[in-house]
């Protein structure tokens, strides 16, 4: 094992999300399509000289503390199973945070892979996921990536057929909503009223989990979303003008993805959607299962359970 290792921490957009109501444990509960990019953070893990867990990062928006899911994710694993050692985890951010992206869960879903390497534990992956599902609740999605479809509070994820790589371009405004408040926007009204309608004409999806290459490109958050901070529709009509097949709302935003037919069209779109001031454009593609084991999981074969 060496002393020291980089893992990548992949990025995640909805290819649909669907807010099926409240929870009695005050919760919501979801349906929704999930699909790894390759838009990543790295995450850099080496032996602490204490039993500390020490996380530093160059991006002052992010805490080096408790309220970071990777020192979460970590302080769970060594309860779990009593380790003493400590570690040292560098975090390069390159994902955009409160962007609807899942970079604070990807951050945390591969600190439990790195350090279950660092620290040499025989866990299961049944206890992975299940110490992953106290954390938060796109964590467990991570540990495997690809497209999956994930319900309940998010952490039932049942793995689904990748798709054949989709071209997309992210668009992130310089405006945040965080998921707490993305949430305390939707209604009642908003949840059980609203229009089902694809927005790619000939996509649909079968909404069972089966090999259909087909989508249903929608997201409930979008109404409330772009009514509280315009910039973000702007934002998805601007890829729309500029060739894009589909745009969509990424989970509970602020970001937007686009989807082209190819790299040419993508770089297209880019070279016009770059004149605008303030938004960080990322081009990337779809991370199959298979791609994302390779990257990620080197710390062995985490089968699913």
């Amino acid at each position: 094992m060496n002393s020291v290792f980089t893992l990548p921490s992949f990025a995640k957009i909805n290819w649909n999300l669907r807010i099926l109501g409240k929870r009695p444990d005050g919760y919501h509960e979801v349906r929704t399509e999930l699909q790894t990019i390759s838009l990543h953070d790295d995450l850099s893990i080496s032996p602490g000289d204490d039993q500390e867990i020490v996380l530093s990062c160059a991006d002052p928006q992010i805490p080096d503390d408790r309220e970071n899911l990777v020192v979460k994710a970590a302080e769970a694993l060594r309860t779990a199973y009593a380790i003493k050692q400590g570690a040292r985890i560098v975090l390069t951010k390159r994902i955009p945070v409160q962007a609807g992206l899942g970079g604070g869960s990807s951050n945390a879903a591969v600190a439990l892979l790195g350090l279950s390497r660092l620290w040499s534990l025989q866990i299961t992956p049944a206890n992975l996921f299940r110490i992953a599902s106290t954390i938060g609740s796109d964590v467990p999605f991570f540990l495997r990536g690809g497209r999956a479809l994930a319900t309940g509070t998010g952490t039932n994820v049942t793995e689904l057929e990748d798709l054949p790589p989709k071209h997309l371009l992210i668009v992130s405004p310089t405006v945040f909503v965080a998921t707490s408040e993305a949430y305390g926007l939707l209604s009642a009204t908003a949840l059980t009223s609203r229009t089902r309608e694809s927005i790619l004409a000939g996509f649909h999806e079968q909404a069972q989990t089966d090999d259909s290459h087909q989508l249903e490109l929608t997201n409930d958050f979008e109404p409330v979303i772009f009514d509280r901070e315009p910039e973000i529709k702007r934002a998805r009509d601007a890829l729309l003008r500029c060739g894009a097949q589909a745009a969509l709302l990424a989970g509970s935003g602020s970001s937007v993805f686009g989807i082209f037919e190819d790299p040419t069209a993508r770089t297209c779109a880019l070279s016009e959607i770059e004149a605008e001031a303030g938004w960080r454009i990322y081009p990337c593609v779809t991370i199959s299962r298979r791609k994302y084991s390779r990257d990620v999981n080197s710390v062995g074969d985490l089968r699913s359970v």
